[in-house]
């Protein structure tokens, strides 16, 4: 599977980013995407596997429980895909971030003339 085929799908993306914030134990993973989105732990127990087989998470076992950690890896595979991409939109962040701070001193000075 291709990356982006794996980072396509919303549940998996979730639950990369709640092993992003720290390693986590399959339970408490299931619980959190069960209630943001509706589907079984069977559902759940599948996205996992995706990730885990494709290199996106690890798993650790403690007892009966499995906590999972992303992979950095494939991470860093989508990262070096999209630097190529990088050099069209920074222009544009910079040249927005420009504008905003622009906007925000003619703001600040409009207030400061009606004190």
């Amino acid at each position: 599977m291709h990356a982006f085929d794996i980072l396509g799908d919303p549940v998996r993306r979730r639950l990369l980013e709640l092993m992003f914030e720290d390693e986590r134990s399959a339970g408490e993973m299931t619980a959190v995407v069960q209630a943001e989105f509706g589907i079984t732990q069977s559902a759940v127990s599948q996205h996992l596997r995706v990730l885990r087989e494709n290199g996106f998470a690890t798993v650790r076992a403690q007892g009966t429980k499995r906590f999972y950690a992303v992979s950095p890896e494939p991470m860093r595979e989508v990262d070096q895909w999209l630097e190529r991409f990088r050099g069209f939109w920074l222009p544009r962040m910079e040249a927005l971030a420009t504008e905003v701070a622009r906007g925000t001193r003619t703001r600040a000075g409009r207030k400061g003339d009606e004190s």
